[in-house]
């Protein structure tokens, strides 16, 4: 075993609250994410409006709290009236960032009626990829505007009476890349986003709006796209977007368990980037970060769209996780956490299929991949304040990002019931290794749960939907009000201590 990692909890060290759209989803019109995912009529599990109950059920427990709508790239072609009004006169269209028919069977008003039985906060985006500001305002004033104008009136002959008061908006979708339909330079969308942002707010200056940042940390104009658009829209935009999926191509595997370096250094450079601006301008207002698409995607085994053939709802980038997936994502969950001074939105892409959490077979089961359990585990414990946790300890090295840290962990800590949770990740392949952790609180353990298994390609399935599941931990000793945790190699690991009762 390699010496021992150390580290401090202390609630006084404290770095932000908790934000509950930290733990966001993404149903995106792609693949089968709405249709087989969350919406089949005619499955055994579907109520009456079509949604299928068992994919509801597990999006509760999964314990999420927001999600974007309805993308994506689908966004940047799409044409929100086609998906409202009497489903029988929807007209199918082709979608083009995808290359599928959309039947335009499930739209707005489908999608908060889904969103309302999940307990889920709705997060808009708009098309300002073919379209723009005249557009925007017609959607928003169709879903927040009571009554007694002509869009808010055709929502109402649509069937809903009350608005649907949407509060956070999109301003479009990683129109940095090239492969977005209306693509544009960072000028170019800076001035739209701006003018959208502008009349948005004129309508309604309670609204809450992302600018879209870059599409990923290896683009070209990474940071600098930041740095125009926000010196353009910086008065009227209150958060800027980040994305990344992470990816274990060429088999490098250590890469692959530090992607949460990455995934800091991103936060990182971006909030710079919004505060470097923020003092050019003079501007005391913070813009603060939207990470509104992160996941483990094995991208290296999709050949772009321009391979696929038409269909409706293909089976497309249907990835199946297995136990260092669910290893990282954990890690990734755990850095989103470390940044919650700034990262105040984030979404896991996606929900059901689409390299998801959430796994379904037409007309048959769902079922949870291994990286739902990290997800829903941390959605569920992390309450309160986030607190600065710095381990200190061994080393692995990578080829992508140089030596990381083995021991990745954060912790919150709840004033309301004095819980500490602490989340913990050893990305070491080798090895067990020893965490010591200093208890700087009167607490107890009262759960230890630890993800990881001999097998590490271990997955999840139809035949076999709990191969992988959170199990008890072993290698947890108290020692006095210090803890001495034993972390299996590539393991992601959940601690949840409580206050001491008097007599102890």
């Amino acid at each position: 075993m390699a010496s021992p990692a150390r580290l401090t909890l202390d609630p006084a060290f404290r770095i932000a609250p908790v934000e509950p759209r930290l733990f966001g989803s993404f149903v995106e019109h792609m693949g089968r994410c709405v249709y087989t995912g969350v919406f089949e009529p005619g499955h055994p599990a579907a109520d009456a409006d079509g949604f299928r109950t068992d994919v509801l059920e597990l999006t509760r427990e999964l314990g999420v709290t927001l999600v974007r709508y309805p993308g994506g790239n689908f966004v940047s072609n799409y044409q929100w009236e086609d998906g409202v009004g009497p489903v029988e006169d929807r007209p199918p269209r082709l979608d083009l960032a995808w290359r599928s028919l959309e039947s335009n069977r499930f739209g707005l008003g489908e999608f908060m009626a889904w969103a309302g039985k999940a307990g889920v906060e709705p997060m808009m985006a708009l098309n300002l990829g073919t379209r723009g500001v005249a557009d925007a305002l017609r959607l928003v004033e169709y879903a927040n505007y009571p009554g007694g104008t002509r869009m808010s009136e055709l929502r109402r002959a649509h069937g809903a009476d009350k608005p649907y008061d949407i509060r956070l908006w999109c301003l479009g979708n990683e129109l940095d890349g090239p492969w977005q339909l209306g693509h544009k330079t960072a000028a170019e969308y800076g001035r739209l986003a701006a003018e959208t942002a502008r009349a948005l707010k004129r309508f309604d200056p309670g609204l809450s709006l992302v600018a879209c940042g870059s599409s990923n940390s290896g683009m070209p104009t990474f940071a600098g796209w930041e740095a125009e658009v926000l010196e353009a829209a910086y008065d009227m935009v209150d958060y800027v977007s980040l994305h990344a999926y992470y990816d274990p191509s060429d088999g490098d595997v250590d890469s692959f368990l530090a992607s949460a370096s990455d995934m800091d250094h991103m936060i990182r450079s971006i909030a710079a980037t919004a505060d470097h601006v923020g003092a050019k301008l003079r501007n005391p207002r913070r813009i603060d970060l939207s990470f509104d698409e992160w996941n483990v995607w094995y991208q290296s085994r999709f050949k772009g769209e321009s391979s696929l053939e038409w269909a409706e709802a293909p089976r497309l980038i249907e990835d199946t996780y297995d136990v260092t997936d669910a290893v990282v994502v954990g890690s990734l969950l755990i850095a989103l956490l470390r940044n919650a001074d700034r990262v105040k939105i984030a979404c896991q892409a996606q929900l059901a299929n689409v390299i998801a959490p959430i796994r379904t077979e037409p007309g048959g089961p769902a079922w949870r991949q291994t990286i739902f359990h990290p997800f829903a585990l941390t959605a569920r414990h992390a309450r309160g304040e986030v607190l600065r946790v710095e381990p200190e300890g061994p080393v692995i090295s990578t080829a992508r990002y140089g030596e990381a840290p083995a021991i990745w962990a954060t912790a919150t800590h709840d004033d309301a019931t004095g819980e500490i949770a602490l989340f913990v990740v050893n990305r070491d392949r080798h090895g067990p290794c020893r965490l010591d952790v200093e208890l700087r609180a009167p607490v107890r353990p009262v759960e230890h749960l630890e993800i990881t298994d001999d097998d590490l390609s271990a997955a999840n399935t139809a035949d076999s939907p709990d191969r992988v599941t959170p199990r008890p931990g072993s290698g947890l000793r108290m020692n006095g009000h210090r803890a001495e945790l034993t972390l299996p190699p590539v393991s992601w690991t959940i601690v949840r201590f409580a206050p001491e009762s008097p007599q102890e």
